[in-house]
């Protein structure tokens, strides 16, 4: 059977993926924040997924205020990255795993859950600047085939914490059940903290980023029986989307091992982070 080997965390900032196509990684702004990137990368080098699933959510790209999917489940063969005003960026497209989106989408309506089932879409930088920074730039085609897990962070109501911890529970069940001897890893995107509007636009909460990056890893349960409006308090309005990572987490066993973390404060008004959790089990 298929076999989750890591769950990993970024932050999807598009000014992230901005940098690298202006190729500024290493100036002095950028660098420290890349430069903590590298172990992430390493990681993935080395244990060699074969399937990434990727619980991000659309920025108003290619879902809008006219359709709003609490949980979409992308089933396509295929995705391409997204015009969000500048033109498609220069990365592959990304190649799906139709038949684990479809396996993800039956057995998530076994336990409950009701996805959204999506054939055709396009993917903004939710789903492109997580995959850059775990997997580089590929010339021709990038090392894994992927399936998007849309969650809605964005327009009220949204999900509860909890139901996002639930969905990586539900999450984990599809991924073992599935059949054939594929590597997967589950990437939860978003934040870190930040608030792009309203009274407290360029809000910032660093501690809370910090508390959050120990407690994802030691106590999921204390991050996911927060409410909504803690999360908005906590980490600003648009920070709701760490949310997200819980996704990945609750895909995980309930003891991990931290193999890498990584912070950085600001990313274009955003707190920003990786993250590379193994099972302690193996």
């Amino acid at each position: 059977m298929a076999k989750l080997i890591g769950g990993l965390g970024s932050s999807h900032v598009p000014s992230i993926g901005a940098a690298l196509d202006k190729g500024l990684s290493q100036n002095a702004d950028w660098k420290p924040f890349f430069d903590g990137t590298v172990a992430g990368q390493d990681w993935v080098k080395a244990h060699k997924p074969d399937v990434a699933v990727v619980v991000f959510n659309d920025h108003g790209n290619a879902f809008f205020l006219d359709k709003v999917p609490t949980f979409a489940v992308g089933c396509a063969e295929r995705y391409e990255p997204i015009d969000e005003g500048w033109g498609p960026r220069a990365i592959p497209a990304f190649e799906g795993h139709a038949a684990f989106g479809w396996h993800l989408a039956d057995s998530l309506v076994e336990n409950r859950f009701d996805p959204m089932i999506v054939q055709e879409i396009e993917v903004d930088h939710g789903m492109q600047v997580p995959m850059e920074l775990f997997f580089g730039r590929p010339e021709t085609a990038w090392p894994v085939k992927v399936v998007p897990l849309f969650v809605n962070v964005i327009q009220y109501p949204i999900p509860l914490p909890a139901r996002c911890y639930e969905l990586g529970h539900a999450l984990r069940k599809a991924i073992e059940s599935f059949p054939g001897d594929e590597r997967f890893v589950v990437i939860g995107t978003g934040g870190l903290s930040h608030q792009l509007q309203g009274a407290r636009a360029g809000f910032i909460n660093p501690e809370a980023d910090r508390e959050f990056l120990v407690d994802i890893a030691a106590n999921p349960a204390k991050l996911a029986a927060l409410t909504r409006q803690d999360y908005v308090r906590l980490y600003g309005s648009e920070g709701a989307e760490m949310m997200m990572w819980l996704v990945m987490r609750g895909a995980m066993d309930e003891a991990v091992r931290v193999h890498h973390t990584h912070y950085h404060v600001p990313a274009s008004m955003t707190g920003a982070a990786m993250m590379v959790l193994e099972n302690v089990a193996g």
